[in-house]
Protein backbone atom coordinates (compact mmCIF):
# COMPACT_ATOMS: atom_id res chain seq x y z
CA UNK A 1 0.00 0.00 0.00
CA UNK A 2 1.22 2.97 -0.95
CA UNK A 3 0.99 6.25 1.67
CA UNK A 4 0.92 9.92 0.82
CA UNK A 5 1.44 12.45 3.74
CA UNK A 6 0.36 15.70 2.40
CA UNK A 7 -1.50 18.97 4.29
CA UNK A 8 -4.83 20.84 2.65
CA UNK A 9 -2.62 23.12 0.43
CA UNK A 10 -3.43 27.23 0.53
CA UNK A 11 -7.11 27.86 -0.20
CA UNK A 12 -7.17 28.66 -3.79
CA UNK A 13 -9.84 31.62 -5.30
CA UNK A 14 -12.86 30.08 -5.86
CA UNK A 15 -13.71 28.51 -9.22
CA UNK A 16 -10.34 28.71 -10.22
CA UNK A 17 -9.24 25.05 -10.69
CA UNK A 18 -11.34 21.60 -11.31
CA UNK A 19 -10.36 18.54 -9.46
CA UNK A 20 -8.20 18.13 -12.70
CA UNK A 21 -6.71 21.67 -12.14
CA UNK A 22 -8.58 22.39 -15.90
CA UNK A 23 -12.12 24.11 -15.82
CA UNK A 24 -13.30 27.35 -14.67
CA UNK A 25 -16.78 27.25 -14.23
CA UNK A 26 -18.48 30.24 -15.23
CA UNK A 27 -22.09 31.79 -14.54
CA UNK A 28 -22.30 32.66 -18.51
CA UNK A 29 -22.54 30.49 -21.39
CA UNK A 30 -20.11 30.99 -24.41
CA UNK A 31 -16.57 31.74 -25.20
CA UNK A 32 -16.25 35.20 -23.36
CA UNK A 33 -18.36 37.09 -20.62
CA UNK A 34 -20.45 40.05 -20.19
CA UNK A 35 -18.37 43.17 -21.45
CA UNK A 36 -17.54 45.32 -18.53
CA UNK A 37 -19.41 48.43 -20.02
CA UNK A 38 -16.29 50.82 -19.89
CA UNK A 39 -16.00 51.87 -23.40
CA UNK A 40 -13.50 50.82 -25.71
CA UNK A 41 -11.77 48.87 -22.97
CA UNK A 42 -10.95 44.79 -23.70
CA UNK A 43 -9.73 44.13 -19.80
CA UNK A 44 -12.44 40.75 -19.85
CA UNK A 45 -11.72 39.39 -23.70
CA UNK A 46 -9.55 36.94 -23.75
CA UNK A 47 -8.57 37.54 -27.60
CA UNK A 48 -7.11 40.81 -27.10
CA UNK A 49 -3.62 41.82 -27.87
CA UNK A 50 -2.79 38.69 -29.24
CA UNK A 51 -5.21 38.00 -32.32
CA UNK A 52 -5.24 39.09 -35.72
CA UNK A 53 -8.45 39.50 -37.46
CA UNK A 54 -6.96 40.62 -40.66
CA UNK A 55 -3.76 38.49 -41.68
CA UNK A 56 -3.64 38.96 -44.70
CA UNK A 57 -3.13 42.22 -44.86
CA UNK A 58 -0.52 41.88 -41.75
CA UNK A 59 3.01 43.54 -42.15
CA UNK A 60 5.85 41.10 -41.36
CA UNK A 61 9.32 41.71 -41.93
CA UNK A 62 11.26 39.48 -44.29
CA UNK A 63 13.50 36.33 -43.41
CA UNK A 64 16.68 36.20 -41.43
CA UNK A 65 17.02 32.83 -40.69
CA UNK A 66 15.80 29.54 -43.05
CA UNK A 67 15.30 26.60 -41.71
CA UNK A 68 14.91 23.36 -44.32
CA UNK A 69 16.31 20.47 -42.27
CA UNK A 70 15.01 18.13 -39.46
CA UNK A 71 15.96 19.49 -35.81
CA UNK A 72 18.11 16.58 -34.11
CA UNK A 73 19.04 18.67 -31.12
CA UNK A 74 17.94 20.91 -29.08
CA UNK A 75 17.51 24.11 -30.91
CA UNK A 76 16.21 27.78 -30.29
CA UNK A 77 14.64 30.60 -32.46
CA UNK A 78 15.50 33.92 -30.83
CA UNK A 79 12.98 36.82 -30.27
CA UNK A 80 14.01 39.06 -33.48
CA UNK A 81 14.23 35.75 -35.45
CA UNK A 82 12.44 35.37 -39.34
CA UNK A 83 12.25 32.00 -39.91
CA UNK A 84 11.95 30.68 -43.23
CA UNK A 85 10.24 27.48 -42.78
CA UNK A 86 11.32 25.14 -45.95
CA UNK A 87 9.95 21.71 -46.30
CA UNK A 88 8.73 19.11 -43.64
CA UNK A 89 10.73 20.12 -40.89
CA UNK A 90 10.37 17.34 -38.48
CA UNK A 91 11.65 17.83 -34.74
CA UNK A 92 13.01 14.16 -33.81
CA UNK A 93 15.45 12.54 -31.95
CA UNK A 94 14.45 13.58 -28.49
CA UNK A 95 14.95 17.30 -29.12
CA UNK A 96 13.11 20.30 -28.04
CA UNK A 97 12.64 23.51 -30.08
CA UNK A 98 12.41 26.39 -28.12
CA UNK A 99 10.78 29.21 -30.30
CA UNK A 100 10.91 32.89 -27.97
CA UNK A 101 8.43 35.44 -28.10
CA UNK A 102 7.56 37.30 -31.06
CA UNK A 103 9.31 35.16 -33.90
CA UNK A 104 7.86 34.96 -37.10
CA UNK A 105 8.04 31.90 -39.10
CA UNK A 106 7.09 32.27 -43.02
CA UNK A 107 6.33 28.98 -44.26
CA UNK A 108 7.53 28.43 -48.24
CA UNK A 109 4.97 27.89 -50.76
CA UNK A 110 7.23 26.31 -53.17
CA UNK A 111 8.48 23.40 -50.41
CA UNK A 112 5.43 23.23 -48.82
CA UNK A 113 7.26 24.49 -45.20
CA UNK A 114 5.30 23.04 -42.24
CA UNK A 115 6.97 21.91 -38.85
CA UNK A 116 6.56 18.54 -37.40
CA UNK A 117 6.91 17.71 -33.95
CA UNK A 118 7.73 13.62 -33.74
CA UNK A 119 6.95 11.56 -30.68
CA UNK A 120 9.72 11.91 -27.97
CA UNK A 121 10.25 15.30 -29.00
CA UNK A 122 8.84 18.84 -27.34
CA UNK A 123 7.70 22.00 -28.70
CA UNK A 124 8.57 25.03 -26.03
CA UNK A 125 6.62 27.83 -27.76
CA UNK A 126 6.11 30.37 -25.19
CA UNK A 127 4.16 33.51 -26.77
CA UNK A 128 2.77 36.37 -24.86
CA UNK A 129 -0.55 38.67 -25.12
CA UNK A 130 1.68 41.71 -26.46
CA UNK A 131 4.19 39.33 -28.17
CA UNK A 132 2.91 36.27 -29.59
CA UNK A 133 4.60 34.17 -32.21
CA UNK A 134 3.00 33.41 -35.35
CA UNK A 135 3.56 31.25 -38.30
CA UNK A 136 1.97 32.70 -41.78
CA UNK A 137 2.48 32.65 -44.89
CA UNK A 138 5.63 33.83 -47.32
CA UNK A 139 3.77 35.45 -49.26
CA UNK A 140 3.36 39.69 -49.23
CA UNK A 141 0.73 41.29 -47.88
CA UNK A 142 -2.66 41.18 -50.01
CA UNK A 143 -1.49 37.72 -51.80
CA UNK A 144 -1.99 35.49 -49.00
CA UNK A 145 -4.60 32.70 -49.20
CA UNK A 146 -5.58 29.52 -47.60
CA UNK A 147 -3.01 26.57 -48.24
CA UNK A 148 0.74 28.72 -48.67
CA UNK A 149 2.28 26.40 -46.70
CA UNK A 150 1.98 23.37 -44.34
CA UNK A 151 1.04 23.80 -41.10
CA UNK A 152 1.90 22.70 -37.12
CA UNK A 153 1.80 19.26 -36.58
CA UNK A 154 2.11 17.82 -32.99
CA UNK A 155 2.63 13.77 -32.16
CA UNK A 156 2.76 12.47 -29.03
CA UNK A 157 2.80 8.99 -27.46
CA UNK A 158 -0.54 8.91 -25.96
CA UNK A 159 -3.57 6.61 -26.83
CA UNK A 160 -5.56 6.60 -29.42
CA UNK A 161 -7.82 3.53 -31.26
CA UNK A 162 -6.13 2.78 -33.81
CA UNK A 163 -5.25 -1.04 -34.75
CA UNK A 164 -2.21 -1.28 -33.14
CA UNK A 165 -2.40 2.23 -31.29
CA UNK A 166 0.21 3.61 -33.74
CA UNK A 167 -0.77 4.92 -37.21
CA UNK A 168 0.88 7.50 -39.39
CA UNK A 169 -0.96 11.21 -39.33
CA UNK A 170 -2.63 12.14 -42.05
CA UNK A 171 -0.80 14.85 -45.07
CA UNK A 172 1.70 12.77 -46.44
CA UNK A 173 4.46 12.80 -43.76
CA UNK A 174 7.21 10.37 -43.37
CA UNK A 175 6.43 7.16 -42.24
CA UNK A 176 8.21 6.80 -38.98
CA UNK A 177 8.79 10.35 -38.47
CA UNK A 178 5.11 11.01 -39.42
CA UNK A 179 4.13 8.32 -36.67
CA UNK A 180 1.55 8.99 -33.84
CA UNK A 181 0.71 6.73 -30.34
CA UNK A 182 1.58 4.93 -27.49
CA UNK A 183 0.57 4.10 -24.23
CA UNK A 184 1.54 7.56 -21.88
CA UNK A 185 -1.52 9.05 -21.93
CA UNK A 186 0.55 11.55 -19.25
CA UNK A 187 3.19 12.11 -22.37
CA UNK A 188 3.95 15.79 -22.66
CA UNK A 189 4.86 17.47 -26.17
CA UNK A 190 6.14 20.55 -24.70
CA UNK A 191 3.87 24.14 -24.16
CA UNK A 192 2.10 25.82 -27.32
CA UNK A 193 0.87 29.08 -25.91
CA UNK A 194 -0.04 32.59 -27.46
CA UNK A 195 0.77 31.22 -31.10
CA UNK A 196 -1.18 32.32 -34.37
CA UNK A 197 -1.29 30.28 -37.01
CA UNK A 198 -2.21 31.45 -40.42
CA UNK A 199 -2.74 30.47 -44.52
CA UNK A 200 -2.00 26.73 -43.71
CA UNK A 201 -3.47 24.04 -45.41
CA UNK A 202 -1.17 23.31 -48.45
CA UNK A 203 -2.35 19.97 -49.92
CA UNK A 204 0.29 17.31 -49.85
CA UNK A 205 -2.42 14.40 -50.74
CA UNK A 206 -5.64 15.03 -52.39
CA UNK A 207 -8.25 15.71 -49.71
CA UNK A 208 -5.38 15.13 -47.12
CA UNK A 209 -4.25 18.32 -46.19
CA UNK A 210 -2.44 19.72 -43.30
CA UNK A 211 -4.84 21.40 -40.85
CA UNK A 212 -3.66 24.70 -38.93
CA UNK A 213 -2.58 22.69 -35.91
CA UNK A 214 -2.95 18.80 -35.76
CA UNK A 215 -2.77 17.03 -32.81
CA UNK A 216 -1.84 13.22 -32.83
CA UNK A 217 -2.49 11.16 -29.32
CA UNK A 218 -0.81 14.02 -27.72
CA UNK A 219 -0.62 13.90 -24.04
CA UNK A 220 -2.21 15.22 -20.93
CA UNK A 221 0.90 16.68 -19.85
CA UNK A 222 1.38 19.14 -22.71
CA UNK A 223 0.25 22.69 -22.13
CA UNK A 224 -1.66 23.98 -25.15
CA UNK A 225 -3.72 27.88 -24.77
CA UNK A 226 -4.60 30.93 -26.91
CA UNK A 227 -3.80 29.86 -30.00
CA UNK A 228 -5.54 31.30 -33.55
CA UNK A 229 -5.74 29.44 -36.68
CA UNK A 230 -7.16 31.99 -39.36
CA UNK A 231 -7.66 30.67 -43.52
CA UNK A 232 -6.80 27.25 -42.77
CA UNK A 233 -7.41 25.20 -46.37
CA UNK A 234 -8.61 22.42 -44.25
CA UNK A 235 -9.73 21.48 -40.40
CA UNK A 236 -8.42 24.65 -38.29
CA UNK A 237 -7.62 22.31 -35.04
CA UNK A 238 -7.85 18.11 -35.42
CA UNK A 239 -7.36 15.64 -32.71
CA UNK A 240 -6.28 11.95 -33.53
CA UNK A 241 -6.69 10.19 -30.45
CA UNK A 242 -4.78 11.45 -27.15
CA UNK A 243 -5.60 13.33 -24.08
CA UNK A 244 -4.46 16.95 -24.41
CA UNK A 245 -6.70 19.82 -23.01
CA UNK A 246 -6.96 22.77 -24.69
CA UNK A 247 -7.98 26.67 -23.20
CA UNK A 248 -8.62 30.04 -25.21
CA UNK A 249 -8.63 28.71 -29.12
CA UNK A 250 -10.16 30.41 -32.13
CA UNK A 251 -10.88 29.18 -35.31
CA UNK A 252 -10.95 32.11 -37.65
CA UNK A 253 -12.75 31.62 -41.47
CA UNK A 254 -11.22 28.07 -42.12
CA UNK A 255 -12.00 26.23 -45.05
CA UNK A 256 -13.25 22.82 -43.62
CA UNK A 257 -14.54 21.80 -39.77
CA UNK A 258 -13.09 23.77 -37.12
CA UNK A 259 -12.86 21.31 -34.16
CA UNK A 260 -12.52 17.89 -35.32
CA UNK A 261 -12.16 15.20 -33.35
CA UNK A 262 -11.16 11.54 -34.21
CA UNK A 263 -9.71 8.06 -33.21
CA UNK A 264 -10.29 8.14 -29.40
CA UNK A 265 -9.48 11.90 -28.44
CA UNK A 266 -10.51 12.24 -25.08
CA UNK A 267 -9.38 15.96 -23.84
CA UNK A 268 -10.78 18.77 -22.43
CA UNK A 269 -11.66 21.90 -24.36
CA UNK A 270 -13.06 25.44 -22.15
CA UNK A 271 -13.23 29.03 -24.25
CA UNK A 272 -13.50 28.24 -27.85
CA UNK A 273 -14.81 30.97 -30.78
CA UNK A 274 -15.10 29.73 -34.38
CA UNK A 275 -16.31 32.69 -36.85
CA UNK A 276 -16.92 31.25 -40.19
CA UNK A 277 -16.88 33.00 -43.89
CA UNK A 278 -19.97 32.47 -46.11
CA UNK A 279 -17.82 32.21 -49.06
CA UNK A 280 -15.30 29.48 -47.20
CA UNK A 281 -16.20 26.58 -47.38
CA UNK A 282 -14.88 22.90 -48.58
CA UNK A 283 -15.51 22.11 -52.01
CA UNK A 284 -14.02 18.95 -52.46
CA UNK A 285 -16.56 15.82 -53.30
CA UNK A 286 -16.23 13.93 -49.63
CA UNK A 287 -16.47 17.08 -47.50
CA UNK A 288 -18.85 19.27 -46.21
CA UNK A 289 -18.13 22.37 -43.53
CA UNK A 290 -19.36 21.99 -40.20
CA UNK A 291 -18.44 23.54 -37.02
CA UNK A 292 -17.46 20.39 -34.93
CA UNK A 293 -17.49 17.00 -36.92
CA UNK A 294 -16.82 14.12 -34.17
CA UNK A 295 -16.06 10.41 -35.03
CA UNK A 296 -15.07 7.31 -33.12
CA UNK A 297 -13.41 5.99 -36.00
CA UNK A 298 -13.69 5.79 -39.93
CA UNK A 299 -15.88 3.25 -39.73
CA UNK A 300 -17.88 3.88 -36.22
CA UNK A 301 -16.38 1.03 -34.60
CA UNK A 302 -16.71 -0.31 -31.01
CA UNK A 303 -13.00 0.55 -30.25
CA UNK A 304 -11.16 2.07 -27.61
CA UNK A 305 -10.68 4.36 -26.29
CA UNK A 306 -13.67 6.02 -27.76
CA UNK A 307 -13.63 9.09 -28.85
CA UNK A 308 -15.13 11.16 -25.55
CA UNK A 309 -13.52 14.75 -25.37
CA UNK A 310 -15.96 17.48 -23.14
CA UNK A 311 -15.78 20.72 -24.10
CA UNK A 312 -17.29 24.03 -22.81
CA UNK A 313 -17.59 27.89 -23.57
CA UNK A 314 -17.52 28.02 -26.50
CA UNK A 315 -19.23 30.22 -29.00
CA UNK A 316 -19.75 29.38 -33.20
CA UNK A 317 -20.79 32.21 -35.51
CA UNK A 318 -21.96 30.62 -38.76
CA UNK A 319 -21.74 31.49 -41.97
CA UNK A 320 -25.52 33.19 -41.95
CA UNK A 321 -24.22 35.74 -39.90
CA UNK A 322 -27.05 37.66 -38.88
CA UNK A 323 -29.88 36.17 -41.46
CA UNK A 324 -30.82 32.88 -43.05
CA UNK A 325 -31.60 34.62 -45.89
CA UNK A 326 -28.21 35.64 -46.53
CA UNK A 327 -26.15 33.81 -49.33
CA UNK A 328 -23.48 31.56 -48.04
CA UNK A 329 -21.73 28.49 -49.95
CA UNK A 330 -23.92 25.37 -50.45
CA UNK A 331 -21.04 23.43 -48.95
CA UNK A 332 -21.70 24.97 -45.37
CA UNK A 333 -24.06 22.07 -42.92
CA UNK A 334 -24.37 21.72 -39.93
CA UNK A 335 -22.96 23.46 -36.76
CA UNK A 336 -22.41 20.14 -34.95
CA UNK A 337 -22.15 17.37 -36.98
CA UNK A 338 -21.22 13.91 -34.18
CA UNK A 339 -21.65 10.79 -35.80
CA UNK A 340 -19.93 7.48 -36.27
CA UNK A 341 -20.58 5.79 -32.40
CA UNK A 342 -18.67 9.35 -30.98
CA UNK A 343 -18.92 10.56 -27.31
CA UNK A 344 -18.47 14.09 -27.77
CA UNK A 345 -20.44 15.97 -25.15
CA UNK A 346 -20.52 19.71 -25.38
CA UNK A 347 -21.85 22.07 -22.76
CA UNK A 348 -22.42 26.26 -21.57
CA UNK A 349 -21.90 26.96 -25.41
CA UNK A 350 -23.75 29.51 -28.32
CA UNK A 351 -24.04 27.96 -31.98
CA UNK A 352 -25.38 30.19 -34.21
CA UNK A 353 -26.07 30.68 -37.98
CA UNK A 354 -25.44 27.12 -39.51
CA UNK A 355 -28.45 25.52 -42.05
CA UNK A 356 -28.27 23.51 -39.08
CA UNK A 357 -27.59 23.06 -35.48
CA UNK A 358 -27.33 19.82 -34.66
CA UNK A 359 -26.77 16.58 -36.32
CA UNK A 360 -26.44 12.98 -34.42
CA UNK A 361 -25.30 11.72 -37.58
CA UNK A 362 -26.45 7.71 -37.37
CA UNK A 363 -27.75 5.39 -34.56
CA UNK A 364 -24.66 5.11 -32.71
CA UNK A 365 -24.42 8.60 -31.83
CA UNK A 366 -27.85 8.68 -31.48
CA UNK A 367 -27.94 5.87 -28.53
CA UNK A 368 -25.06 7.24 -26.86
CA UNK A 369 -26.75 10.46 -26.59
CA UNK A 370 -30.07 8.46 -25.50
CA UNK A 371 -28.82 6.07 -23.42
CA UNK A 372 -24.85 6.50 -22.45
CA UNK A 373 -22.99 9.56 -22.03
CA UNK A 374 -22.89 11.42 -25.35
CA UNK A 375 -24.01 14.74 -23.38
CA UNK A 376 -25.04 17.94 -24.82
CA UNK A 377 -26.38 20.33 -21.76
CA UNK A 378 -27.17 23.75 -21.14
CA UNK A 379 -26.22 25.29 -24.94
CA UNK A 380 -27.87 28.21 -26.86
CA UNK A 381 -28.89 27.75 -30.42
CA UNK A 382 -29.45 31.11 -32.42
CA UNK A 383 -30.80 32.31 -36.09
CA UNK A 384 -30.05 28.83 -37.57
CA UNK A 385 -31.91 27.13 -40.56
CA UNK A 386 -33.36 24.54 -38.21
CA UNK A 387 -32.33 23.52 -34.83
CA UNK A 388 -31.77 19.43 -34.98
CA UNK A 389 -31.33 17.84 -38.17
CA UNK A 390 -34.57 16.29 -39.53
CA UNK A 391 -33.89 12.77 -40.10
CA UNK A 392 -33.38 12.17 -36.67
CA UNK A 393 -35.78 10.72 -34.47
CA UNK A 394 -38.67 11.83 -32.53
CA UNK A 395 -36.53 11.36 -29.56
CA UNK A 396 -34.03 13.88 -29.96
CA UNK A 397 -35.90 16.86 -29.79
CA UNK A 398 -37.23 15.92 -26.24
CA UNK A 399 -33.97 14.94 -25.52
CA UNK A 400 -32.36 18.26 -26.32
CA UNK A 401 -35.08 19.85 -24.41
CA UNK A 402 -34.91 18.08 -21.46
CA UNK A 403 -31.27 19.04 -21.29
CA UNK A 404 -31.37 22.48 -20.53
CA UNK A 405 -30.48 23.36 -24.52
CA UNK A 406 -32.54 26.66 -25.37
CA UNK A 407 -33.37 28.81 -29.10
CA UNK A 408 -34.12 31.56 -30.65
CA UNK A 409 -34.91 32.07 -34.03
CA UNK A 410 -33.59 35.70 -34.05
CA UNK A 411 -29.84 35.76 -33.36
CA UNK A 412 -29.63 38.93 -32.64
CA UNK A 413 -31.29 38.10 -29.44
CA UNK A 414 -28.02 36.44 -28.29
CA UNK A 415 -26.32 39.95 -27.74
CA UNK A 416 -23.11 39.82 -28.24
CA UNK A 417 -21.64 42.94 -29.14
CA UNK A 418 -20.43 42.96 -32.55
CA UNK A 419 -20.02 39.42 -33.54
CA UNK A 420 -20.26 40.42 -37.22
CA UNK A 421 -17.60 42.24 -37.82
CA UNK A 422 -14.40 40.34 -39.34
CA UNK A 423 -11.70 42.43 -39.01
CA UNK A 424 -13.21 44.07 -35.34
CA UNK A 425 -15.41 41.44 -34.05
CA UNK A 426 -16.14 41.62 -30.30
CA UNK A 427 -17.63 38.29 -29.26
CA UNK A 428 -18.28 39.24 -25.72
CA UNK A 429 -22.18 39.68 -24.32
CA UNK A 430 -24.21 42.33 -23.81
CA UNK A 431 -25.63 42.23 -20.13
CA UNK A 432 -29.08 41.50 -20.97
CA UNK A 433 -28.16 38.51 -23.02
CA UNK A 434 -29.59 34.99 -22.82
CA UNK A 435 -26.43 33.56 -22.70
CA UNK A 436 -25.09 35.82 -19.70
CA UNK A 437 -26.77 33.50 -17.07
CA UNK A 438 -27.60 29.74 -16.90
CA UNK A 439 -24.21 27.97 -17.78
CA UNK A 440 -24.23 24.79 -15.28
CA UNK A 441 -21.07 23.11 -14.14
CA UNK A 442 -22.54 20.39 -11.58
CA UNK A 443 -24.50 18.19 -13.34
CA UNK A 444 -23.09 15.33 -14.59
CA UNK A 445 -20.39 17.78 -15.83
CA UNK A 446 -16.67 15.77 -15.53
CA UNK A 447 -14.14 16.99 -13.08
CA UNK A 448 -16.08 18.77 -10.89
CA UNK A 449 -17.62 18.29 -7.30
CA UNK A 450 -20.28 15.90 -7.42
CA UNK A 451 -20.33 15.14 -10.81
CA UNK A 452 -19.93 12.04 -12.42
CA UNK A 453 -18.12 11.78 -15.09
CA UNK A 454 -18.76 12.27 -18.92
CA UNK A 455 -17.05 8.45 -20.10
CA UNK A 456 -19.21 6.28 -21.92
CA UNK A 457 -21.17 4.10 -19.97
CA UNK A 458 -19.03 0.96 -21.60
CA UNK A 459 -16.09 2.13 -20.78
CA UNK A 460 -16.68 2.79 -17.26
CA UNK A 461 -17.17 -1.16 -16.92
CA UNK A 462 -14.72 -2.14 -18.54
CA UNK A 463 -11.81 0.54 -18.51
CA UNK A 464 -12.15 2.39 -15.16
CA UNK A 465 -9.13 4.17 -13.71
CA UNK A 466 -10.35 4.37 -10.66
CA UNK A 467 -11.94 1.06 -8.57
CA UNK A 468 -12.96 2.61 -5.26
CA UNK A 469 -12.49 5.82 -2.99
CA UNK A 470 -12.85 5.85 0.69
CA UNK A 471 -13.08 8.57 3.53
CA UNK A 472 -12.53 7.71 7.08
CA UNK A 473 -13.44 8.89 9.65
CA UNK A 474 -16.10 10.83 7.74
CA UNK A 475 -17.40 12.66 9.82
CA UNK A 476 -14.28 14.39 10.05
CA UNK A 477 -12.62 16.80 12.19
CA UNK A 478 -8.80 17.95 11.81
CA UNK A 479 -7.69 14.84 9.96
CA UNK A 480 -9.03 12.59 6.94
CA UNK A 481 -7.67 9.82 4.79
CA UNK A 482 -8.84 8.95 1.15
CA UNK A 483 -8.26 5.74 0.05
CA UNK A 484 -7.89 5.07 -3.88
CA UNK A 485 -7.96 2.37 -4.75
CA UNK A 486 -6.46 2.05 -8.40
CA UNK A 487 -6.91 -0.47 -11.25
CA UNK A 488 -3.26 0.23 -12.77
CA UNK A 489 -0.66 2.59 -12.31
CA UNK A 490 -2.32 6.24 -12.85
CA UNK A 491 -1.45 9.61 -12.55
CA UNK A 492 -3.72 10.91 -9.88
CA UNK A 493 -5.13 14.48 -8.41
CA UNK A 494 -7.40 14.64 -5.41
CA UNK A 495 -8.94 17.80 -4.88
CA UNK A 496 -11.76 19.56 -2.28
CA UNK A 497 -14.78 21.13 -3.14
CA UNK A 498 -17.39 23.18 -1.07
CA UNK A 499 -21.21 22.43 -1.50
CA UNK A 500 -21.26 24.81 -3.99
CA UNK A 501 -18.87 23.34 -6.05
CA UNK A 502 -16.05 25.69 -5.46
CA UNK A 503 -12.38 24.28 -5.70
CA UNK A 504 -11.26 24.67 -1.97
CA UNK A 505 -7.44 22.71 -2.11
CA UNK A 506 -5.80 20.30 -4.15
CA UNK A 507 -4.69 17.80 -1.88
CA UNK A 508 -2.67 16.24 -4.67
CA UNK A 509 -1.89 17.12 -8.24
CA UNK A 510 -1.05 14.63 -11.23
CA UNK A 511 1.15 12.49 -8.30
CA UNK A 512 2.09 8.88 -9.42
CA UNK A 513 0.04 6.26 -7.41
CA UNK A 514 0.43 2.41 -7.74
CA UNK A 515 -1.98 -0.27 -8.78
CA UNK A 516 -3.89 -1.66 -5.80
CA UNK A 517 -4.63 0.33 -2.42
CA UNK A 518 -3.06 4.08 -1.75
CA UNK A 519 -3.85 6.19 0.92
CA UNK A 520 -3.84 10.14 1.48
CA UNK A 521 -3.40 11.38 4.59
CA UNK A 522 -5.25 15.11 4.75
CA UNK A 523 -5.58 17.72 7.20
CA UNK A 524 -8.73 19.03 7.20
CA UNK A 525 -7.91 21.95 9.86
CA UNK A 526 -9.04 24.45 7.71
CA UNK A 527 -12.07 23.59 6.93
CA UNK A 528 -15.02 24.90 8.70
CA UNK A 529 -18.08 22.81 9.85
CA UNK A 530 -20.32 21.96 6.51
CA UNK A 531 -20.78 19.60 3.66
CA UNK A 532 -17.88 18.98 0.99
CA UNK A 533 -16.73 16.68 -1.64
CA UNK A 534 -13.38 14.58 -2.07
CA UNK A 535 -12.83 13.73 -5.81
CA UNK A 536 -10.42 11.74 -7.26
CA UNK A 537 -9.60 12.16 -10.92
CA UNK A 538 -7.39 10.53 -13.13
CA UNK A 539 -7.58 11.02 -16.88
CA UNK A 540 -10.73 11.52 -17.96
CA UNK A 541 -12.03 9.02 -14.67
CA UNK A 542 -13.49 10.89 -11.39
CA UNK A 543 -15.16 9.78 -8.49
CA UNK A 544 -16.21 11.49 -5.91
CA UNK A 545 -17.46 11.19 -2.09
CA UNK A 546 -18.87 13.65 -0.35
CA UNK A 547 -17.23 14.64 3.13
CA UNK A 548 -19.06 16.11 6.39
CA UNK A 549 -16.52 18.17 8.52
CA UNK A 550 -17.69 18.49 12.04
CA UNK A 551 -15.78 20.04 14.67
Amino acid sequence: MKKIYLSVLTLLAAGSLSAQGFWTPTAYKGAFPVTDGMSGTTSNNWAAGWANWDPQNASYAGTNVTVSADITANTTWATGSVVLLQNKVYVTNGATLTIEPGVIIRGDQATGGALIISRGSKINAQGTQTNPIVFTSNQAAGSRNLGDWGGVIILGNAKNNQAGGVAIIEGGLDPVKGQFGGNDDSDSSGIFSYVRIEFGGIPFQTDKEINGLTLGSVGSKTKIDHIQCSFTNDDSFEWFGGTVNAKYLIAFRGLDDDFDTDFGFRGNIQFGLVVRDPNIADQSSSSTSEGFESDNDASGTEAWPHTAPVFSNITVVGPYRGSTSNSIDAKFRRALRLRRNCYTSVFNSIFTDFPTGLHLDGSAAQNNALTDSLRFENNLFSGMGTNLDATMPGTIPTWFTNNNNTTTANNASTLMVSPYDFTAGDYRLVGASPAATGADFTDGFIGLAGCSSVVGLKENKTFTAIGNVSLYPNPAADALTVDVQLNNNEVVTVSIFDITGKLVSTVVENSEMNAGLNSVKVSTTNLTNGLYFVSVSSGNFVKTQKLVISK
